[in-house]
């Protein structure tokens, strides 16, 4: 069956929640993934952040195929011993105590959403429930997150939005102090934001943000979905900025590709949650926390914070020398292998064009190229993508 048959058969069948190219993929290895046609694409995207270790990393498949043989779910009614190494080794090299295991990003900032508010009610009194977000940052799809996210095309359609949260401008401590009323409980942003546009802050901010938490006893929520495991050339985003929270999620990267996330929290303010507050039927099970555990040792054993270094430098310059030859690219910014290029047009048909020359990328915010490719990619990948953009750009340029 070729593309065409099973996009046709997608349109009968599934729920139109995402606007689906025409590529139909089956097979994917490292910085290479080959669609059902058998055309070959150099992925720049990475499952929009997800496969750090490249497509199928060998330690992942073998600790999913071991553990799919002996035991997949149980219950968290009961001790899982790969849960609890994964929480030890993310603890480890953490600022956290303990963590909370769910399946994905928006899950994760609901539990430090429900967390902050309850430690917060016990701490200061039921009047303490507000949260402070960014504008352009991005929280999830549940509704606590669409009403924590600071853009209005996410938030459309389905007013009415939970109450308690405010949006300040990203970057901007000053709005942020401005903000703080009696009701506020927890800031929450993103380290580096990504859906965005690949906004990075100035050195100073997060240091600002955290003393502004501290003098006024709030808590302060990095959402590391995106940027954590590695993305930046740290294991987590802030460690650049000098800055710690009290409360971290992460997801996207944790399992390598597979559906995990957690939310890390210190153990004063952990200890809020107890049996009945919270929970995950699937969070945390056998199989995913078998794979993270693999994806995360992974990380930290095979120098891809270093490389995420190195290979960021030179995809950063690589970029700026398209800048210089195309007028309509006005910046590069990012920090390691998470990147933006700012363009005066909009992406989206670039990155339609590079699907055609095979190559996987995307634009955010209409006219941001994102490029996040896996941390295992090579310098000649990255010239094989350099080559790619240059001719969809002397095409667009002429």
């Amino acid at each position: 069956m070729n593309s065409a048959q099973w996009i046709a058969r997608a349109d009968q069948v599934i729920m139109k929640t995402y606007g689906r190219y025409p590529i139909v993929p089956v097979r994917a290895k490292g910085c290479e993934l080959w669609d059902v046609d058998g055309k070959r694409y150099l992925d720049f995207l990475a499952g929009v952040a997800v496969n750090n270790l490249g497509h199928c990393h060998p330690k992942v498949v073998a600790a999913i195929q071991a553990q799919a043989a002996t035991l997949i779910h149980c219950s968290n009614y009961y001790h899982i011993p790969t849960q609890i190494e994964l929480a030890e080794l993310l603890c480890q090299h953490s600022f956290a105590d303990q963590a909370f295991f769910c399946n994905s990003g928006a899950e994760a900032n609901e539990a430090a959403i429900k967390l902050a508010r309850k430690y917060s009610r016990e701490k200061y009194g039921a009047e303490r429930y507000e949260i402070i977000t960014a504008a352009e940052s991005f929280h999830g799809r549940t509704m606590a997150t669409v009403s924590a996210t600071g853009q209005e095309k996410v938030q459309r359609f389905f007013d009415p939005l939970l109450h308690g949260f405010k949006h300040v401008p990203f970057n901007d401590a000053a709005a942020l102090a401005t903000a703080l009323t009696p009701q506020t409980c927890a800031v929450m942003l993103e380290p580096i934001q990504g859906e965005g546009g690949i906004n990075v802050p100035s050195p100073d901010y997060f240091r600002q943000v955290r003393a502004i938490c501290d003098q006024h006893g709030l808590l302060l929520i990095f959402d590391e979905v995106q940027t954590g495991l590695g993305r930046t050339g740290k294991l987590f985003a802030h460690e650049h900025f000098g800055s710690a929270p009290d409360i971290m999620t992460l997801a996207k990267a944790l399992a390598g590709g597979a559906p995990i996330g957690t939310m890390l929290a210190k153990a004063e303010i952990a200890a809020s949650f107890s049996p009945g507050t919270h929970g995950s039927t699937f969070g945390g099970n056998p199989l995913m926390t078998a794979a993270a555990l693999a994806a995360v040792r992974a990380i930290l054993e095979e120098g891809l914070l270093a490389r995420a270094v190195e290979m960021g430098a030179y995809l950063t310059a690589e970029l700026e020398k398209l800048k210089g030859r195309f007028p309509f690219v006005r910046e590069v910014r990012g920090i390691g292998l998470m990147i933006g290029m700012g363009l005066s047009l909009p992406g989206g048909d670039i990155v339609k064009k590079g699907h055609s020359r095979g190559l996987l990328l995307n634009c955010t915010h209409d006219t941001v190229l994102r490029f996040v490719p896996p941390l295992v990619v090579g310098k000649g990948e990255i010239d094989e993508m350099i080559a790619i953009l240059a001719g969809i750009f002397a095409e667009v340029d002429g």
